[in-house]
């Protein structure tokens, strides 16, 4: 049987998500950016209410940020790491998250120790206590890699992470609106994603939530009269929880749209999105490797919608071109992007599809 697919960069948008920001946008036009944000009001004050059922937290430990990287980057930097703290990742680490790692190491003099893989490719959780010393302050993980159908174990990265009083970044972008997740199981202090993957909603969207457990102790990288209010001539006071980490101006349609994509997503259901996704990703999977010359790339214990493979005598971004002139779109990710990881494999770029 034939499986349609579109790489997850380029889901299609529902067409409930895509009504809430034209009608938005129609608003705007007709009375004005600020007041048709006034008449949005209740919209965008569900966009916290429906992120904390999503993801099981307190709407105040979210906040609005324009894509997936600027969130994680404005907790990041908000980290008081100095010269000598040491930082745990994974080879499935994301190429702006590592770059975030690499200038802080020059401008603070921290250190970078990646976490070896198992021999089914991810996070190997049971060598993560020989990396821990006495400086070691943070573990970022990727739960889903954009590279591949690997799916890390982010609950047990999480125990680890609590036993040894170290802050756990979770970056979820490519797992938001895939899996069904659970935060206070997981454990994460910091998680990160985006609107325009699996959740389906408008570029330009992303959030952030932020643990009330440590949002007190991180200083923004910078702020303006949304994350902060201007108490006197020479003082100012920090948004409570992680609205802090907000800008005022912000793409108003986007955020009422990515709310309608949640509450899109909530009314399908996570668990029946997660069952259906995999299920036709290993379809997917089954169906390429009957294909003479096809290898399918995907590594983990457990998988998801994404699917990696590649193709004897045909490039990935051949393959790719090929592919999207008779309808099937798929992307092409090379080691710009996750060097980490595919360097040491020998791949410099793979093909990927991703089911929805």
């Amino acid at each position: 049987s034939l499986i349609h697919f579109n790489n997850a960069g380029a889901s299609l948008m529902p067409d409930p998500v895509f009504d809430a920001v034209t009608e938005h946008l129609e608003l705007e036009r007709k009375i004005g950016g600020y007041e048709a944000a006034a008449a949005a009001a209740d919209k965008l004050d569900g966009l916290y209410t429906s992120f904390a059922t999503l993801l099981r937290v307190q709407p105040d430990e979210i906040a609005f940020i324009e894509n997936a990287t600027r969130a994680w980057d404005m907790a990041f930097y908000a980290l008081p790491l100095e010269a000598g703290d040491r930082v745990i990742v994974h080879a499935s680490e994301y190429a702006s998250s590592y770059l975030a790692f690499l200038q802080l190491k020059q401008r603070r003099d921290i250190e970078i120790d990646v976490a070896p893989s198992d021999a089914s490719g991810q996070i190997d959780v049971d060598a993560l206590p020989s990396l821990v010393t006495s400086t070691t302050k943070m573990i970022n993980l990727v739960h889903v890699p954009t590279q591949g159908g690997l799916v890390n174990p982010a609950e047990a990265v999480g125990r680890f992470a609590r036993e040894h009083g170290l802050t756990y970044f979770l970056d979820a972008c490519q797992s938001v609106g895939q899996l069904d997740l659970d935060v206070s199981r997981i454990g994460c202090h910091v998680l990160s994603g985006t609107g325009r993957k699996f959740l389906r909603g408008p570029r330009g969207t992303g959030f952030l939530y932020v643990s009330n457990e440590i949002v007190d102790a991180l200083d923004p990288p910078f702020i303006d009269m949304r994350a902060a209010t201007w108490t006197a001539e020479a003082e100012f006071e920090l948004k409570p929880g992680a609205r802090r980490f907000e800008n005022w101006e912000s793409f108003v349609a986007g955020r009422v749209g990515l709310a309608k994509a949640v509450d899109y997503a909530l009314e399908i259901g996570l668990d029946r999105i997660e069952e259906r996704v995999t299920t036709l990703a290993a379809r997917l999977r089954d169906a390429l490797s009957s294909i003479d010359g096809i290898e399918v790339l995907d590594q983990g214990e457990r998988k998801g919608a994404i699917t990696t493979f590649r193709k004897a005598a045909e490039t990935a971004t051949d393959l790719a071109a090929r592919l999207r002139a008779a309808g099937a779109n798929i992307s092409v990710t090379d080691t710009a992007s996750a060097r980490l990881d595919l360097g040491p494999r020998g791949l410099d770029e793979i093909a990927r599809a991703s089911v929805h």
